[in-house]
């Protein structure tokens, strides 16, 4: 398994910085899990004092996770996914939902983060049929993603590229559209983008974005709609398009539907 042994997930613990808040870790806060520090959960906290729907917004966001997978796997035939920017592990991860539609499905996991590195082993479970794997390496090399997801996935085959909430932690938008444009030029035809990030409608959402920016932390910008659809430019986007996530093809027990300022979509490389 690439980058992923247990070896370098004890190295990876000497690197983890916890006197600083970090967003996976935050993320996991929110999202009810036990891989955060005080220092995260103190900044959660005044997140969402500032934002109370934050909350919210993270459980909607892993829901549409879910609903853009199985959808993906099961509606489009893909059996190879390329998610960027993992996180900390929750429930219902990507190779979870997708292996649970197409247990022969092929995942491969990128993150840089040290405390994401040593959970890898919770994220590198797999069925008989298919292949979970994690690779170590930065959003911003996107031709080393490239070149070590290919020892794993068959880019002669279609491909769900998935980013994830990730490109706000890319400053420049220019250079986030950028990588984008790399990775999906990389993808065959038949291929699948599978996207969302936060928008900057919500002023409470802004202030409590610009608290955390403070604190030291990896900044994450909070970017227009219309920014967001720069990101699909020459693809396919399928129904309902580019929304907010709770609005994107709900389950039929999800009746009371509140949208959030995180919007996504799921579009088809022609």
């Amino acid at each position: 398994m690439a980058d992923a042994s247990s070896t370098p997930g004890r190295q990876a613990l000497t690197k983890i910085d916890t006197a600083v808040p970090h967003s996976a870790r935050i993320w996991n806060y929110w999202m009810g899990g036990k891989d955060n520090y005080e220092v995260d959960r103190v900044a959660g906290d005044q997140y969402r004092e500032i934002a109370p729907n934050i909350e919210v917004m993270a459980r909607a966001s892993r829901a549409y996770l879910i609903r853009t997978v199985t959808h993906v796997a099961g509606e489009c035939g893909i059996r190879q996914f390329l998610d960027i920017g993992t996180g900390l592990p929750t429930y219902d991860n990507t190779h979870q939902v997708a292996q649970r539609v197409a247990p022969e499905a092929r995942i491969v996991y990128v993150d840089n983060d040290p405390l994401v590195l040593r959970h890898a082993q919770a994220l590198l479970t797999s069925t008989p049929e298919g292949v979970t794997d994690y690779i170590d390496a930065d959003l911003h090399d996107p031709d080393r993603i490239l070149e070590a997801a290919a020892r794993i996935l068959d880019f002669e085959k279609p491909i769900a590229l998935m980013l994830m909430g990730i490109l706000g932690h890319i400053q420049d938008f220019e250079e986030a559209v950028s990588i984008t444009r790399r990775l999906q030029d990389a993808l065959p035809s038949g291929s699948y983008f599978v996207h969302y990030d936060s928008t900057d409608t919500d002023q409470a959402l802004k202030k409590a974005q610009e608290g955390y920016d403070d604190t030291g932390a990896v900044p994450y910008v909070l970017r227009s709609y219309e920014q967001i659809t720069r990101l699909y430019e020459g693809l396919e986007v399928i129904e309902p398009g580019i929304v907010s996530c709770p609005l994107w093809r709900p389950g039929p027990t999800e009746t009371a539907i509140e949208t959030t300022d995180v919007h996504g979509g799921v579009a088809r490389k022609p």
